[in-house]
């Protein structure tokens, strides 16, 4: 895979989903075709990573090799386009868990999104766990939203007292990467139960102490 600072590089320019790379608005036509490329790469992305072709992602989109280099000029483009597209949702579905009247579980459902979306994709997975790809440095604006909402779940819960209160969001994303670490065999046959299990002690420990 390529090194962190290849990935990040080549991403700040492609993270604005209405604009060419020269800054123009899209037409409906373009962003269509940018929206199914950005599918095709994240299928193919989270099970293989860097090593897909470009060919074969333009296949899968059902679009010419020329429309993905069009909106994406190097495959590490796209791969950083997908990661913010990825990370985007999740600030976006945080809001329903903030509505949790339980602290606590509103925290560990964020958590616990995180952690299945990363086991699913390997690019979630790298800017998660901080791992070949710089979130902060290729979107440092979504990059700053997730960190704030995960800082508001933690404090909210803290307050309640339901949380811990010696731990911080750089606490968090260093849990997850070890649990990322730790999950990576949860799939294994004849431990279908594993991700649960292990899930529950990494949040059992961010219980406050009675």
């Amino acid at each position: 895979m390529t090194d962190r600072t290849g990935i990040a590089g080549t991403a700040a320019a492609e993270t604005d989903p209405g604009t060419s790379l020269s800054g123009r608005p899209l037409r409906a036509d373009a962003r269509r075709n940018r929206a199914r490329v950005l599918r095709a790469a994240r299928d193919l992305f989270a099970a293989d990573g860097l090593s897909v072709p470009l060919d074969e992602i333009a296949r899968r989109a059902g679009v010419g090799a020329g429309t993905v280099h069009r909106h994406f000029p190097t495959k590490e483009a796209l791969f950083a386009a997908v990661v913010v597209d990825q990370v985007e949702q999740l600030v976006a579905d945080a809001a329903t868990y903030a509505t949790n009247a339980d602290s606590r579980e509103a925290l560990l459902a964020m958590l616990a999104r995180m952690l299945a979306e990363g086991i699913e994709s390997r690019p979630l997975k790298a800017a998660l766990a901080g791992t070949d790809f710089d979130l902060r440095t290729a979107a440092p604006d979504v990059a700053a939203r997730l960190r704030e909402t995960l800082h508001d779940l933690l404090q909210r819960a803290q307050r309640d007292r339901a949380v811990r209160g010696d731990i911080d969001v750089d606490d968090l994303f260093a849990l997850l990467a070890g649990a990322f670490a730790t999950l990576r065999h949860a799939d294994a046959e004849g431990a279908p139960d594993r991700f649960a299990r292990l899930n529950a002690v990494l949040f059992d420990g961010l219980r406050a102490p009675r």
